[in-house]
């Protein structure tokens, strides 16, 4: 079964880009308004987060576009290289923001309390939101998931914003700026890590973690008539879309079309691979060596999607 998501939520990352830049703006002035450092770093580190969320949102606009001559698969990549720059520019800011920290504690500067607490409550509030907006599928879609964990990391950003904004203003506690931002630069890294390895993977045709290679392997293995498989691949072209090339050796193949279209769906239902490509020998055993050069004598391809070649 070949299965295509489009909602691909390109409305809510427009929405999502377009409310973080406004509180952007808003931090920011009233950063430069009360002379608060605090504020205009965290404006800063935000004015990121929303590079970030733009380029999110650029990809699931060009996922849409329809494939070409020349991009037979159309742009859905872009939903796998947007969230490694996603995570780049979390891992940049995370560092970025550690290292202010730890030059602030030398000296740390006055800041006025409450209105830290009031911007950053209002950022609360507003990341949440806009982090409920991409909580659909962000589980299997590396590019919402880059997305919500930039609002996420931003909501913990508001929330160590307001404690710390508390225990200024209540006890005169200067060091809990430095402080606090330091602990949440290294929590926003460590999360952002997970991402990074999985974009780069991604963006490397590496095995979806979701899925066992030897197990696909097993399985088809076990198929009727299947003696042999070899030149198995299973990489990912976009969010929710997995593609797998196979030749599988089978000395009889009476049932040939039945048994391809009843494989395509139940890869589909068994390991959500929805490309597959098969090629079918009809030899003993594999006429290729194993470093996928060209092929010597296959039998053909069956492209069970050819709309997408």
């Amino acid at each position: 079964m070949h299965s295509h998501d489009h909602n691909d939520g390109t409305r809510a990352f427009a929405w999502v880009t377009l409310i973080n830049l406004a509180y952007t703006a808003l931090e920011a002035g009233y950063g430069f308004a009360t002379g608060s450092l605090a504020l205009l770093s965290d404006a800063l580190h935000n004015f990121g987060d929303v590079l970030g969320l733009a380029l999110a949102w650029g990809a699931a606009v060009l996922a849409k576009r329809a494939p070409t001559e020349r991009h037979t698969y159309g742009w859905r990549r872009a939903t796998l290289l947007s969230p490694l720059a996603n995570a780049v520019l979390l891992v940049t800011f995370s560092g970025a923001l550690g290292w202010e920290a730890i030059r602030r504690f030398s000296a740390p500067p006055e800041v006025p309390g409450m209105p830290v607490m009031v911007i950053a409550g209002i950022g609360i509030v507003i990341n949440l939101g806009a982090a409920w907006m991409m909580r659909g599928g962000h589980e299997h879609d590396l590019n919402r998931r880059g997305a919500y964990l930039h609002l996420m990391a931003d909501a913990a950003v508001s929330v160590a914003a307001v404690l710390a904004g508390a225990g200024i203003w209540a006890f005169g506690w200067n060091v809990l700026d430095p402080a606090t931002a330091l602990l949440v630069a290294v929590v926003v890294a460590v999360g952002s890590f997970s991402l990074l390895r999985d974009a780069f993977n991604a963006a490397m045709d590496a095995v979806p973690r979701n899925i066992d290679q030897q197990q696909v392997r097993d399985w088809l293995s076990a198929q009727p008539s299947v003696s042999a498989v070899h030149h198995l691949h299973i990489w990912s072209l976009g969010a929710g879309e997995i593609a797998m090339t196979a030749h599988l050796v089978r000395p009889t193949d009476a049932d040939h079309d039945a048994f391809l279209d009843r494989l395509n769906h139940e890869l589909y239902a068994a390991f959500g691979i929805n490309h597959p490509t098969v090629q079918i020998e009809h030899g003993t055993g594999c006429e290729h060596d194993e470093h996928d050069r060209a092929p010597h004598g296959g039998h053909g391809v069956h492209d069970p999607h050819p709309d997408h070649a």
